[in-house]
């Protein structure tokens, strides 16, 4: 009895003693929680999350979150992650730490798609910037308006806001040939595309951006790459459930400025001061009574005081955009489908009475399907579908053109359209306003009187098989790759003739009324459409034997050899028998790597490349490349001495490139001449009475064996530096000299008998710039992180040799300047008096022609001290008007689920010309822009600085002339995003722990600082066109 309760107490105790130490446990276990993201804010699946010192450890989910218990609160969790640094946090008290992963410093594993392969970052040498794919997610349907400032190398404006014909023009270090082509080679997964092409491309499905800038970088492409390669990549699908991401935008976009014309009043009163001041005999156009009839807003139809740009014009449009996508697949398959869908409008009204839509209206729609397929362990397929559907509809002429006919239009002569009388009561049609005889601008009319309607498509597809062979030695594959890239458009326009009134005084027995009469006779009905159709083809096919061994764990040794074909068609929408034959360029390009212990780099690149358009002897070109690089901070003795210095790599690059896309696809195949043997222009007359008449021939071109590949010589220093594991910094200081440009030759006789222009290579260009990034990244806690980001650009040219002769006036000669240098004369003032014209060189013979000035008119300096201005006194005047240096810089900032994002972006060096005979006010009774009212000369305001000359009611060529008066400064910063975000928390309901939501409103383009404030400066000449747009937007991103 005794041994039973002495057992049973035993069992007692014991069991106390298990609880006891349960609870003491459970006690000191915590449950730790949080998310991981990189520097951009992007969540990151599948980070290792480890109990420093133990085994206790998880990864992320596909939402980038972890939940981990650990046994104390002094322990210290470890975050790694491939291509990051790893980071230690100590949990102390913390319930939720969320964690932002830098770069890794040495980047040994991480992965760049490169030229036809991909390599280990640490590894490249060649000059090449990646941008983050979420820096180009801005509320724009056109990706090539989110470039600019975003990666150092770049040289990006936007002149037009018209939507369709909004692109940017971009190039690679600047433009460094006046040659036919600058423009960069563009690559969306290995095929060839064209700018329209990137413009439509759905940042969504973008998995890398990159842009490759020096010889070597690029010099695997062979003569395409000559200029620069643009390489985008799309996103492929993961092994893993389906996950499925919807991004939908609305936006409201509206012009970023609005030029600012005169009212009626105004204007009359200034047309007729500029009437007499130049005739103080003149009859002044506009009476008094018809002057005060308008200030009184007495009946519309004699008195109209129209704002056309607000008759024209809609303050704002609507605009969305949606994008969904999908991902998942097995050890089988992956895919990855998406498919997107924008609607963007103009700012156009309608007529009421047109039962068509004459405002802009985009639907495109893109579909997506990228299929990878394991055969078998070593055989690897993928197919890449892609389609953009696009349905146009717009007015007859382009919505720029409209916008500068606000500018040819006056307030006061009409209205856009006249009130019906008795007389026109049961009319069917808009009577729309003119005078006179007609002959006016109505813009109202241009604007509405008929539509364009347009379909295009475009097909991309694409198969690539993948073939490991280390059956035959490791480390050797083959890949062979197929493509097709199609476009195709139907379009046709229809219009009505529009019917056009003016308006009378009549006198009648009860007085003087208005009286409509016909101008124009016109149709109540649209006429019998203009059809065009247009398409091109363009086939690619290449095969990659690649090689890459790693030996005794430090010699790391890499090859590449590659050969493609390419065959563009032309066979609708060409007019010349040299556009519609095909194009066909082929080449063999190979690389040879050596890298010793991660810290020596040598690189051989090198392109063979073939073109059929030029004679056998210059067919084929050779264009080698070399390259080194050293991590100075691989270094053991670096390592140990400067341990806040985690990457130093410097690199250095040298090579050739080609370029054959010098001339037009109708002037190709130069070693052919070009002879019209039916030219009526050159015939001849023989016979008794002279009457027999044939035609003679004529040379269009003539054969030139000689022509060849323009050729450029490159080099590349490069630094990169990695300071605390926070802060990168990339430099690149590159030079070009490009030879053998193909350009006419302008200083040829007239005696030599010639019947057309000759061109040859004989052109030289000398670039030379500079282009930096830099990136800061820091967590302060596990709450808040913010990244910094900027970059610049510098890429300045001169001209060597263009086949000038020796000027006697040194300032006519090109050479030693910029390809985009402008040229003019130096406008010194304005005359003062008749005094100070009669003691001034006589300008373009204005003493003794039609072309005569007054005091108010523009004075030139006389250049060349001859006492005469005339085109020999022209020199450089400005800066170029492609801008020499664009920058960028912004932050992002992240705390718990608010974000927040700011993005600046401008250029300097730049300069542009207001073309006065665009706005010069009066000429064939113009609009006049305000600017002109409030600051002109004449005798009571004679300022010889004031914006606009003497006034006139007709043109004074004397004024119009390329000259420093009409130049400004194109420099400029612009706020070009701003964006505030919020992601509802999973614990806000079942549903949003399910599904990650983010809601978000972003500015585009809110404002901008320049010393130019007539119109948006990045419009620069083009200033009475379609201007770029404001752009506010509310957006939601789901991911489940």
């Amino acid at each position: 009895m005794n041994m039973y309760r002495q057992m049973l107490q035993f069992k007692k105790f014991l069991l106390f003693s298990v609880l006891l130490f349960s609870s003491i446990a459970f006690a000191q276990t915590t449950i730790v929680k949080g998310e991981v993201v990189d520097g951009t804010g992007n969540l990151l699946p599948g980070v290792s999350v480890l109990v420093e010192g133990t085994t206790n450890g998880t990864t992320t989910d596909f939402d980038g979150k972890y939940v981990i218990n650990v046994k104390t609160e002094q322990a210290t969790l470890l975050f790694s992650y491939l291509g990051f640094a790893s980071q230690k946090i100590k949990i102390e008290n913390q319930k939720k730490i969320n964690v932002i992963l830098i770069e890794s410093a040495d980047q040994l594993d991480e992965i760049l798609v490169v030229a036809f392969s991909k390599q280990k970052k640490n590894s490249v040498i060649g000059s090449m910037t990646t941008v983050k794919v979420g820096d180009l997610k801005q509320p724009t349907t056109n990706l090539t308006n989110s470039l600019a400032g975003q990666i150092s190398g770049l040289i990006s404006y936007q002149r037009s806001g018209e939507p369709g014909a909004d692109n940017a023009a971009f190039f690679i270090r600047g433009v460094t040939t006046f040659g036919f082509n600058n423009s960069p080679l563009i690559l969306l997964d290995g095929l060839q595309i064209t700018s329209d092409d990137l413009a439509r491309l759905e940042p969504d499905n973008i998995a890398s951006f990159s842009i490759m800038k020096d010889a070597t970088a690029t010099s695997l492409y062979g003569a395409r790459g000559a200029n620069g390669v643009v390489l985008v990549t799309t996103k492929e699908g993961k092994k893993g459930k389906a996950k499925v991401s919807v991004r939908y935008e609305n936006s409201m976009s509206a012009p970023s400025k609005v030029n600012s014309f005169l009212g009626a009043v105004d204007y009359m009163e200034l047309f007729n001061r500029a009437q007499r001041s130049r005739d103080q005999s003149a009859n002044l156009l506009y009476s008094k009574q018809k002057i005060e009839g308008t200030r009184n807003g007495l009946d519309a139809n004699l008195y109209p005081d129209v704002n056309w740009y607000n008759e024209l014009f809609n303050d704002m449009a609507l605009n969305r955009r949606l994008n969904v996508n999908i991902n998942g697949g097995g050890e089988v398959a992956q895919y990855y489908l998406s498919i997107t869908n924008a609607n963007e409008k103009g700012l156009l009204k309608v007529d009421p009475l047109n039962n068509f839509n004459n405002n802009i209206d985009i639907n495109r729609s893109n579909l997506r399907a990228n299929i990878n397929i394991n055969l078998t362990n070593t055989t690897k397929v993928s197919a890449k579908f892609y389609s953009l559907f696009e349905r146009y509809n717009g007015p007859i002429v382009s919505a720029s053109d409209i916008f500068r006919q606000v500018a040819q239009a006056n307030p006061a002569n009409f209205p856009k359209v006249f009130e019906q009388d008795e007389a026109t009561a049961n009319f069917n049609h808009t009577l729309f306003g003119n005078k006179g005889n007609g002959g006016f601008s109505n813009p109202y009319a241009e604007s509405v009187r008929g539509y364009r309607d347009r379909f295009a498509n475009t097909t991309l597809a694409q198969f690539q098989i993948n073939q490991d062979l280390d059956f035959i030695t490791e480390g050797l594959k083959l890949r062979a790759m197929a493509s097709v890239r199609t476009y195709t458009e139907n379009q046709n326009e229809r219009s009505f003739t529009p019917f056009y009134y003016g308006s009378n005084e009549v006198q009648t027995p009860q007085g003087i009324v208005n009286s409509l009469y016909q101008i124009q006779e016109g149709t109540e009905f649209l006429n019998n459409p203009t059809v065009t159709n247009n398409g091109n083809s363009n086939f690619y096919y290449e095969a990659v034997l690649e090689y890459n061994k790693t030996v005794n764990e430090k010699h790391e040794i890499g090859g590449l050899l590659v050969t493609y074909f390419q065959e563009a068609l032309n066979t609708i929408g060409g007019n010349t028998a040299f556009s519609t034959l095909p194009s066909r360029n082929t080449g063999i390009s190979g690389r040879a790597s050596y890298s010793y212990d991660s810290r020596y780099f040598g690189e051989f690149n090198f392109g063979y490349n073939g073109s059929e358009k030029f004679a056998k002897q210059n067919r084929f070109g050779f264009f080698p490349s070399v390259g080194f690089g050293w991590i100075i901070s691989n270094e053991d003795y670096f390592k140990k001495n400067i341990p806040s210095v985690n990457l130093l790599k410097l690199r250095y690059t040298y090579g050739l490139v080609g370029n054959d896309g010098i001339s037009s696809a109708s002037d190709r195949f130069f070693y052919l001449s070009d002879v019209n043997l039916n030219n009526g222009g050159t015939g001849y007359t023989f016979g008794t009475n002279y009457n027999n008449y044939y035609n003679g021939f004529i040379i269009n071109r003539y054969a030139n064996e000689s022509v060849t590949w323009e050729v450029a010589t490159k080099s590349n220093y490069g630094l990169e530096l990695g300071l605390f594991n926070k802060l990168n910094l990339q430099a690149d200081y590159f030079t070009e000299h490009r030879r053998n440009i193909y350009m006419e030759r302008q200083y040829i006789p007239q005696t030599s008998g010639l019947t057309t222009v000759i061109s040859s290579n004989i052109g030289e260009v000398k670039t030379q710039g500079i282009d930096l990034s830099l990136d800061y990244n820091h967590a302060f806690n596990g709450d808040f992180y913010i990244t910094a980001r900027g970059n610049f650009t510098y890429s300045t040219n001169e001209i060597v040799v263009n086949g000038e002769p020796e000027f006697q006036n040194e300032n006519l000669s090109r050479i030693g300047f910029p390809v985009n240098q402008q040229w003019g004369y130096i406008a010194e003032r304005l005359f003062v008096d008749q005094e100070d014209i009669n003691n001034s060189p006589e300008q373009f013979n204005g003493f003794s022609s039609s072309n005569s000035y007054l005091p108010g008119d523009i004075k030139y300096k006389d250049v060349n001290n001859d006492g005469f201005i005339n085109e020999l006194d022209q020199t450089a005047i400005g800066k170029p008007n492609v801008p020499e240096i664009v920058y960028g810089f912004g932050f992002s900032a992240v705390y718990k689920n608010f974000d927040f994002s700011v993005f600046m972006q401008g250029v300097a060096r730049s300069s542009f010309s207001i073309n006065p005979g665009e706005i010069s006010p009066f000429v064939n009774e113009r609009n006049a822009l305000s600017i002109i009212a409030d600051n002109h000369w004449s005798e009571n305001n004679p300022n010889p600085n004031a914006f606009w000359p003497r006034l006139s009611t007709f043109q004074i060529d004397n004024n119009e002339k390329p000259s420093t008066w009409w130049l400004r400064d194109g420099d400029f910063l612009r706020l070009k995003s701003v964006e505030f975000g919020y992601t509802i928390p999973s614990t806000a309901g079942k549903v949003f722990s399910m599904a990650k939501t983010r809601f978000y409103l972003t500015g585009l383009n809110l404002l901008h600082f320049s010393k130019f404030d007539l119109w948006d400066p990045e419009m620069a000449g083009n200033g009475l066109g379609y201007p770029p747009q404001r752009v506010l937007n509310l957006g939601a991103q789901i991911n489940f």
